[in-house]
């Protein structure tokens, strides 16, 4: 990898952690020097099931899935990550209990891995870290998983679909139909019954 893509890569990743909030220089150094940059082939698996995670990550180029499986082990895709986003479980980093959540590569990727141990040492002392995780948590996690628990229980399946499509429509023709409709809780069938319908 290129000198030139290296630094494209942690651009990216300080542009992202200062749309949350303000990273001065002194803390993006001590940042940068717990994140290693790795390559990840599709269908990968970054993250584990049932493995107590040590890191999180950035996600550069690519695209990865969150997925777990439910009481009939059927697979279950929770969330989709694509650039710009933070692949990996915070509930498991948070509590050092295996992951409920596994993380796979969709398509050849490029990721930050983050070391979460350094991390949450630098997030103690660091008072920025500290506001971009209060923002980050906010906007990712409370207030997308609360629209996500009421779109679930509100809607039926060709509206749960629409939503989809409309809140990411960068993804939908990255996706296969099959993982769109593990996400949706449908059947591909009853996926490919709403998009002739529609």
């Amino acid at each position: 990898m290129s000198e030139i893509e290296i630094n494209s890569a942690f651009n990216a990743l300080r542009a992202s952690l200062t749309s949350y909030a303000p990273i001065s220089y002194n803390t993006w150094s001590e940042f940068k020097a717990i994140c290693k940059l790795r390559s990840i082939n599709k269908q990968q698996t970054l993250y584990h099931l049932d493995k107590v995670p040590t890191s999180y990550a950035y996600l550069y180029q690519g695209l990865i899935r969150g997925f777990t499986f439910d009481e009939k082990g059927n697979e279950y895709n929770k969330v989709f990550f694509d650039e710009g986003m933070f692949p990996g479980s915070m509930t498991a980093l948070l509590t050092s209990t295996p992951s409920m959540l596994a993380c796979e590569a969709l398509e050849d990727s490029l990721i930050i891995e983050i070391d979460f141990k350094a991390y949450r040492k630098l997030l103690v002392e660091n008072h920025e870290l500290k506001l971009f995780q209060i923002y980050y948590l906010e906007k990712n996690w409370v207030l997308a998983k609360e629209a996500r628990e009421i779109e679930i229980v509100q809607r039926d399946a060709t509206a749960r679909y629409l939503q989809f499509v409309e809140q990411y429509s960068n993804l939908v023709h990255r996706l296969p139909q099959y993982h769109i409709a593990s996400h949706l809780g449908i059947t591909p069938t009853q996926l490919s019954r709403i998009r002739k319908n529609i």
